[in-house]
């Protein structure tokens, strides 16, 4: 399964193991875990906690079981997270191709133009006056996260595949 939800980076991968330790080991409730999120990071809302814990979910830091959601032991090392970041978050193959057939470097909105048709007909009906804002920005997270984990290079604020 992939999971397209995707938080804004952070500035480095501390954030992620700190985000980890915020979900408890024994099942909690998806709000129990947020508001742990909230009170042991620097996140400042719900919404971002939650896109965390899913996210932390697609890495596999975090699972969700039939009593709650808990802390996987998985150490968040670069190696492991980038490929789970891989295999588990949707858009991450696609891009990371565009990156890579690409001849030169390409702004984030030239990957947005050529990630558009991946993005799902039923997103277009579901947000059909900002769908193309939403998934920008998206596409924006999943470079940005790209560069984080070593699989993509920015210079002068265009990204080419690592």
């Amino acid at each position: 399964m992939q999971f397209k939800l995707v938080p804004e980076p952070p500035a480095d991968l501390d954030f992620v193991a700190d985000a980890q330790r915020a979900v408890p080991l024994v099942p909690g409730s998806e709000d129990d875990c947020c508001a742990r999120m909230l009170d042991r990071t620097d996140l400042t809302s719900r919404d971002a906690a939650r896109t965390w814990l899913t996210f932390l979910r697609a890495l596999g830091l975090a699972e969700e079981g039939p009593s709650g959601f808990t802390r996987t032991r998985e150490d968040p090392t670069p190696e492991f997270l980038r490929e789970r970041f891989r295999e588990n978050v949707f858009g991450v193959p696609a891009v990371l191709e565009i990156l890579e057939t690409a001849e030169g470097s390409l702004s984030a909105e030239e990957v947005f133009a050529a990630f558009e048709s991946e993005v799902p007909t039923w997103e277009h009906h579901k947000n059909p006056n900002s769908w193309e804002e939403i998934w920008g920005e998206r596409v924006g997270y999943l470079l940005e996260w790209g560069v984080l984990l070593g699989l993509v290079e920015r210079t002068d604020g265009e990204y080419v595949a690592e």
